[in-house]
C-alpha cells in the first residue's frame, strides 16, 4: 500500500509509471525526494538582523581580507534598489567562503538596511553552529523561498549547480518569470576551498568575485524566454569571466 501511494503521488506530479525494478526505484526515490522537499522550512525574512550585520561586519571583513584577500568587483553593476536575482557559482565543497566574501561586500556597498538573502542547503540553515548565517539573511533553498524574498523586493543570491538543466530548475525560472523581478546579475568568484563542516579549514586562497552587468530576460529573450537559450547565454558569460579571472592567478592554490 505504501508503494502504491507513492506511485500514485508520483503520477499526479507528472511522472509516468515505469515498468520493472528501475521504474519502481525511481518512483520510490521521487516520492522520498518530495517528502524531503516538503520539510524545507519556509523562509522567515525577519530573521535577517541589520543591527547584527552592522556590528559584525568590520571583524568579518578583516578575517576575509587577511585569510582570503577577498576582492569583489563590479558591485556598481547591481541595480541599486528593488528585487534582483544574483546568479553565481561557488568554488565547491560544504564550506563556501566565497559566499561570505560576497555577502560582506554587498552589505558594505549597499548598506545593511537593503534586504539581501542567500539561498543555502537546508542542512546549512539547520546547523546550530551556523545559526548566525540566518541573521545575515541566509534561507533554505527552494522555489517558494526564492519567490518570497523576491516578492518582498529583496536581492537574492543563488548558486545553482549540478547537471545541465539544474540552473533553470534551481532558479524556478518558470515561476519567477511571472514575477516582476528582473534583471538578473551574475556574481562570479574564483577561489578554492576543501573539506566538510568538521575537521577542514578553507585554504587561504585569494577569492575574487566579479558582478557582471544585469540581464533583463524579457528584454533580451522576449516575453516567453526559452530556458535552454537563457541557460546557454548565462553559462557562456559566466565561463568567459571565470576564464579571465583564472588567467590573473599567479600561484597554485594561493592565487
Amino acid at each position: 500500500m505504501a508503494q502504491t501511494g507513492i506511485a500514485d503521488r508520483a503520477a499526479r506530479n507528472g511522472h509516468a509509471a515505469d515498468e520493472g525494478g528501475a521504474g519502481l526505484a525511481g518512483r520510490l526515490l521521487g516520492g522520498l525526494a518530495r517528502q524531503v522537499q516538503q520539510r524545507i522550512p519556509a523562509a522567515d525574512l525577519d530573521e535577517r538582523d541589520p543591527d547584527y550585520i552592522r556590528e559584525s561586519l568590520p571583524r568579518q571583513w578583516l578575517l576575509a581580507s587577511l585569510w582570503f584577500r577577498g576582492e569583489v568587483r563590479g558591485l556598481g553593476n547591481i541595480p541599486e534598489s528593488g528585487p534582483v536575482l544574483l546568479v553565481g557559482n561557488h568554488s565547491g565543497g560544504n564550506m563556501t567562503p566565497d559566499t561570505i566574501v560576497f555577502t560582506l561586500a554587498f552589505y558594505t556597498y549597499f548598506g545593511v538596511e537593503r534586504p539581501f538573502y542567500q539561498l543555502a542547503h537546508n542542512l546549512v540553515v539547520s546547523f546550530p553552529q551556523l545559526s548566525f548565517l540566518r541573521k545575515f539573511g541566509t534561507v533554505a533553498a527552494s522555489p517558494e523561498n526564492s519567490a518570497k524574498a523576491l516578492q518582498a523586493g529583496a536581492a537574492l543570491l543563488v548558486y545553482p549547480g549540478g547537471d545541465r538543466r539544474s540552473l533553470a530548475r534551481g532558479l524556478g525560472l518558470d515561476r519567477l518569470f511571472r514575477l516582476k523581478v528582473l534583471p538578473i546579475s551574475l556574481a562570479l568568484p574564483w577561489g578554492i576551498n576543501v573539506g566538510d563542516f568538521l575537521g577542514h579549514i578553507p585554504l587561504p586562497a585569494k577569492i575574487t568575485v566579479e558582478a557582471l552587468p544585469p540581464i533583463d530576460l524579457r528584454e533580451e529573450f522576449g516575453q516567453q524566454p526559452d530556458l535552454d537559450e537563457v541557460y546557454d547565454h548565462v553559462m557562456r558569460l559566466m565561463q568567459d569571466t571565470l576564464d579571465a579571472l583564472a588567467a590573473e592567478r599567479r600561484l597554485p592554490v594561493l592565487g
